[in-house]
């Protein structure tokens, strides 16, 4: 069997394709998503919420060649191309308003850029935002895609903050409700990041967006199965437990089929150890003091009901099961995998220490 690269870190799906890496084709939920309009997803850091948003972008952009021999292949017309606007807040910290703005104009100008249009310039991220809309209609003459990637980012890093995070909330909120008030030049948009807020606060009027976060049909959206570790990834299997990767890595669960950590995976096939991959690369201060605060004693997590959405939006906890109680939907929580059972506990252990 031949072995190819490991995509470590690479969220850039046109280097994966054209580098002999590894590649788990999810381009069959890339035609399901393009059936509808708008969406958002929310997965936990690591787990390729990236490379799916430049997937779309490629496929939209109609770049066919990426896409030969992937299921979507002969199933979408290439001739047709469409122009992506991309925003993406994953790269470095903003630490306060004025420096979410700065962020927010160089973004839409380096798209400008990109598309070859020329906006009126304004002070107003609004306007701005509009105004490329609109003018990459009138040039390209074809509706706009939309791809937010970690639209959260800059309110989770301020989450100990909360006057700051409340500012920069604001500030992305208006960005994002320019989206809504575009819809008749807007394609397709889809919006990433690790949380969900409330619509009402931070997207306004951006109420039309399908989550499919939680939609069983989209589960595996993000992630290795357990199909992808026994094929795609056979070449690398030799000399490690097979059931010891499950027991270490999988378990993760949308309502749907289980994934693998594909980050924890990756790093496993690279060193042969079995390790905390994951966790022990950026586990965040203010979760762990969170659950010091509140006197968490995480072995009882497993048993707990999603009172405490961040430990399962961060990745810390997954559904094991769904109960329906009149119009209330409960979900019963547990640990996804060996890796987050001891972590979790190691680092609480820790800091109370």
């Amino acid at each position: 069997m031949t072995r190819k690269k490991l995509p470590i870190g690479i969220q850039t799906f046109s280097e994966i394709r054209t580098e002999n890496y590894y590649y788990a084709d999810k381009t069959a939920f890339c035609l399901k998503l393009t059936q509808e309009k708008y969406f958002f997803l929310s997965r936990p850091r690591r787990f390729g919420k990236s490379l799916l948003i430049d997937t779309l972008g490629e496929l939209f952009a109609g770049n066919e060649p990426l896409f030969r021999g992937l299921f979507i292949h002969d199933k979408w017309d290439w001739s047709i191309k469409y122009p992506v606007i991309r925003l993406s807040f994953g790269g470095g910290v903003i630490h306060d308003r004025a420096h979410l703005d700065r962020r927010i104009f160089t973004i839409l100008d380096n798209n400008q850029v990109n598309l070859a249009v020329n906006c009126q310039h304004t002070d107003d991220i609004g306007d701005f935002f509009e105004s490329l809309i609109k003018k990459t209609v009138e040039q390209t003459g074809r509706r706009v895609v939309i791809l937010v990637d970690e639209y959260d980012k800059p309110i989770l890093d301020n989450l100990a903050k909360p006057e700051i995070a409340k500012e920069i909330r604001d500030g992305l909120r208006n960005l994002y409700s320019v989206i809504k008030d575009s819809d008749a030049h807007v394609k397709f948009a889809m919006l990433t990041g690790v949380s969900k807020f409330s619509k009402v606060s931070l997207f306004s009027g951006l109420n039309n967006l399908r989550d499919i976060t939680l939609a069983t049909e989209f589960s595996s959206i993000c992630g290795y199965t357990d199909d992808d570790i026994d094929t795609l990834f056979a070449p690398e299997l030799e000399g490690l437990d097979r059931e010891k990767i499950r027991y270490w890595y999988n378990g993760y669960n949308w309502t749907g089929q289980s994934v693998y950590n594909p980050f924890d995976v990756l790093l496993l096939f690279q060193s042969r150890e079995f390790k905390n991959h994951w966790f022990e690369t950026g586990s965040p201060t203010f979760l762990i003091d969170l659950l010091c605060k509140r006197q968490t004693f995480t072995p009882n997590l497993d048993h707990m009901l999603a009172a405490e959405a961040l430990l399962f939006q961060t990745g810390y906890l997954t559904i094991d099961s769904v109960r329906h109680l009149a119009s209330m939907t409960q979900f019963k929580l547990r640990y996804p995998n060996h890796e987050v059972r001891s972590s979790l506990n190691e680092a609480m252990l820790y800091a109370l220490t």
